[in-house]
């Protein structure tokens, strides 16, 4: 299935990325944040609109594609409600949004790749990425 798309991996594998590919099996996520900096230390290409990709479970299976529908960057301190809420995660203003997403990213995991002394604020750059299910 979508053989020849690039994997899409949201979050790390587990309970987390099983509960968002739910979510965006069910149609509550249609979006997602990725900080500036993991785009820097990893491969370096940032989302188009237009780009498809093969979401990938938990256990590496390919499950189905997306496609980026829309793509803003914003410093962390300017997130919008209306791509908080686009996330499907349940949060009902920016502030929960934050404080989910900086535990994330303050992660020992997120660490690992950003390297330890990376410490999200305010003018810290996010990509807001809205995507659609293509099947």
């Amino acid at each position: 299935m979508n053989d020849d798309l690039p994997i899409i991996e949201f979050a790390f594998p587990g309970p987390l990325r099983d509960s968002l590919i739910a979510a965006i099996e069910s149609g509550a996520k249609t979006s997602t944040s990725s900080l500036m900096r993991e785009y820097e230390v990893g491969d370096g290409t940032l989302p188009v609109v237009g780009d498809a990709g093969c979401v990938v479970g938990s256990d590496g299976e390919r499950l189905f594609a997306v496609e980026t529908t829309g793509v803003d960057f914003v410093r962390l301190a300017d997130v919008p409600l209306d791509h908080a809420l686009a996330e499907g995660e349940g949060h009902t203003s920016v502030a929960e949004w934050r404080a989910d997403h900086l535990e994330f990213w303050t992660s020992a995991e997120i660490r690992a790749e950003l390297g330890a002394d990376f410490e999200p604020d305010d003018d810290t750059m996010v990509v807001l990425e809205r995507f659609a299910v293509v099947r």
